[in-house]
């Protein structure tokens, strides 16, 4: 798929330590990025590096074809970044604060910064002083600035720090929303977990400047996987059996949705319960509950077993902290 930051082996030594060591991950179009890591994990610095504020000591860091190392300008012109907090000269209104930052760049038309407060639903207060705003406003006014030059990625170090649960929220909805409707890719990183499996398609986790994983929570074309489902059954074993014994012919098997019932692992726990892997649909769920009902079984609940974005963290840190 299309790539619009691309991380290769990049590592930051520092007086002989190594932060980041041989990072490599890729970022799409569209999509919301998470990054997590525990303490000291390397989260700030490979965020510096990919805007520039330090330099890298090996790898390559590529942003919409360009390579930060060899066409910094070019690289940096495709970038909208806020690292801590957004500052902005408080006696001045939001409007004003816009309209200095867009005379730094050449061709913003005043339309785009109409466009921009729009986006973050500032409209009402644009006109105000800066000094008036809420923590939760200016968080909102730095994404306007930092995406007023139509950039390819939008970089945000902690952008939920300070805010109240409401501001959390709707700085989650902006930017769901700007990624569908300006096609920017966002990365953030945040030690909110709970607020990151709700904004983030997918979420890069890192210890000691290494990357562990990358998890996926929003399902692409092509990319749909199995999930365990607990059957809670009155006899688990003859169920089990019976799922085995259609599995050999899954390809025959259609759900109720048309496409192919595909049955994964089978398994029995505890004395009244079968967990089935199967496709991530009510249609699949669904057909394999008739199966086992056609089959003379008592079904008395189905629940799908997802682990939360933190329990998949503490796994891969093997529960470390995260900062």
């Amino acid at each position: 798929m299309e790539k619009i930051v691309e991380l290769k082996g990049v590592t930051k030594r520092i007086s002989g330590k190594t932060i980041v060591d041989g990072l490599t991950f890729a970022v799409r179009p569209g999509e919301v990025f998470g990054f997590l890591g525990p303490n000291g994990a390397g989260k700030t610095t490979t965020i510096r590096m990919m805007v520039g504020l330090i330099s890298m000591t090996e790898g390559e860091i590529v942003i919409a074809g360009h390579s930060v190392k060899r066409e910094f300008e070019q690289a940096m012109r495709q970038v909208g970044a806020i690292v801590e907090n957004p500052e902005f000269y408080g006696f001045m209104t939001g409007y004003q604060n816009l309209l200095h930052y867009a005379r730094m760049y050449p061709d913003i038309p005043g339309e785009r910064i109409d466009e921009v407060v729009a986006l973050v639903h500032l409209e009402n207060r644009i006109h105000d002083k800066v000094k008036t705003y809420s923590l939760g406003m200016r968080q909102r006014l730095g994404v306007a600035q930092a995406i007023l030059h139509r950039p390819s990625v939008l970089v945000l170090d902690e952008p939920t720090n300070g805010l109240d649960p409401e501001g959390i929220r709707e700085l989650r909805d902006y930017l769901r929303h700007l990624a569908v409707a300006e096609g920017l890719a966002v990365i953030v990183s945040s030690h909110l977990l709970s607020e990151m499996e709700l904004m983030c398609d997918r979420v890069a986790i890192i210890q000691n400047g290494r990357l562990l994983d990358v998890r996926s929570f929003k399902e692409r074309p092509g990319e749909a996987e199995l999930v365990d489902v607990c059957f809670e059954v009155d006899m688990p074993g003859e169920a089990s059996e019976r799922l085995q014994q259609l599995r050999e012919a899954a390809g025959e098997l259609r759900d109720g949705g048309g496409g192919v019932l595909e049955i994964g692992e089978i398994r029995t726990e505890g004395s009244g319960s079968m967990i089935v892997a199967l496709p991530n649909r009510r249609e699949a769920i669904a057909r394999v509950n008739a199966l086992l009902v056609e089959g003379g079984l008592q079904v008395s609940g189905i629940r799908t077993l997802t682990k939360t974005l933190e329990d998949q963290f503490l796994e891969v840190t093997r529960g470390n902290r995260i900062v």
